[in-house]
Formats: structure tokens, sequence, C-alpha cells
């Protein structure tokens, strides 16, 4: 496994632990300003200050658990794709029912002028666990 994949691995294990955590500005740091968040139904989600507002909101109310399994990365120069099974349980902390959702992701990441990958474009077809 090249270090370029390697960075990319680590970055979805972080945004995974940054989300279970409630830590909002790891998670921001993972994404590009001008990322694109693509679900079913729902209109694109654009840019980083739009991710932020929806996810603030979510955890003001919610716990987010989260578990991914990352099926192929394939980078090319500053470009790299993932495709992963992605799992998700939103838990209310008003003792509501959790929601989970489950399905497949791709998504697009690019190397920032500092080095980094980020998150530039996501698709995610998560829907009810069957």
């Amino acid at each position: 496994m090249n270090t370029d994949e390697q960075a990319i691995r680590e970055s979805i294990g972080t945004w995974m632990h940054a989300t279970r955590d409630g830590d909002v500005e790891a998670v921001l740091d993972l994404m590009t300003q001008d990322v694109v968040f693509q679900v079913p139904g729902q209109p694109p989600m654009q840019g980083r200050e739009a991710f932020e507002l929806s996810l603030r909101g979510v955890l003001a109310n919610h716990a987010i658990e989260s578990s991914s399994e990352i099926e192929e990365i394939v980078v090319a120069g500053d470009f790299a794709y993932s495709r992963t099974r992605l799992s998700v349980t939103i838990i209310s902390k008003h003792g509501k029912l959790p929601m989970a959702r489950a399905g497949s992701t791709l998504s697009i990441w690019r190397r920032c002028e500092d080095g980094k990958w980020r998150l530039s474009r996501d698709a995610n077809l998560l829907g009810a666990p069957g």
C-alpha cells in the first residue's frame, strides 16, 4: 500500500472517530471548501459551511455511530477515489429509537496545497438496513 492510499485510509478513520466524538472542527478539516455531498432524494449539499450547519444540527440532539469498510482506493496524481460500505446509526439523546442506515459510498479526494488529502465530492446510497 502506498503512502497516498494510507493517508486516505487514515482520513476515513479520523472522520469516523471525529464524528462519533462530536469533533466538528476535525471533520471539517478533512474536506475541501467546495465539497459536494449527494444523497438519495435530496438536492446536493454544497460547501463546507452547509455541511457544518447540518452536522451541528444533528449533533445538538443526537450521537452518531458509524463504521466503514473500505473496498477500494485508487490514486491518480492529485486526485483519488474511494468506495466503501458505510453503516451509520443516529442515536437520539432524548430516548427516541435510533435510526440506522447502510450502503455504498463513492468519494473523490483531492490532494490540497498543504499536501493533505481532503474529501472533495461524496455520493452515498445509504438506506434502511435490509
